[in-house]
């Protein structure tokens, strides 16, 4: 599918621009007028670790995160905002501490499910949901 050209909106970070299209884009659960593109986001070390940084501004005073449960490719992203909360030269309350970097599976149903040996890492621990993604609701609810 061709998408067209995109309007390029920048942001705070040199390195960080979004590629938003217009035009008709349909999932399994809704249809949109707009498609912001983070492609290169998810896979280039250099922009993920932009807005790893952008997104760590926001958590890292102010919330304790002991897990990034990384949703549609976000793994390089949550990596590197792993690395960002918990680096001991800023001020972070996560600074010097741990943080686990989690991807669920999905059974063929397209549930989301953890191994016993990933559960723990999650359960009653504070987790940031990285998604790429969020139009309805659906998968964060499952």
């Amino acid at each position: 599918m061709t998408l067209g050209k995109p309007y390029k909106i920048g942001t705070k970070s040199s390195l960080l621009y979004l590629n938003i299209y217009k035009g008709h884009f349909a999932t399994s659960h809704s249809h949109t007028n707009y498609y912001i593109d983070i492609t290169s986001h998810k896979s280039s070390i250099r922009e993920a670790q932009a807005v790893a940084k952008a997104l760590a501004e926001e958590y890292k005073s102010t919330t304790l995160i002991d897990a990034i449960l990384c949703l549609d490719g976000t793994e390089v992203i949550g990596a590197c905002l792993a690395r960002e909360l918990t680096r001991t030269d800023s001020f972070s309350v996560n600074s010097g501490g741990d943080a686990f970097v989690v991807t669920p599976e999905h059974t063929t149903g397209s549930q989301l499910f953890f191994r016993d040996n990933v559960a723990p890492m999650i359960t009653d621990k504070n987790v940031l949901v990285l998604a790429a993604s969020v139009v309805t609701g659906f998968t964060a609810k499952s």
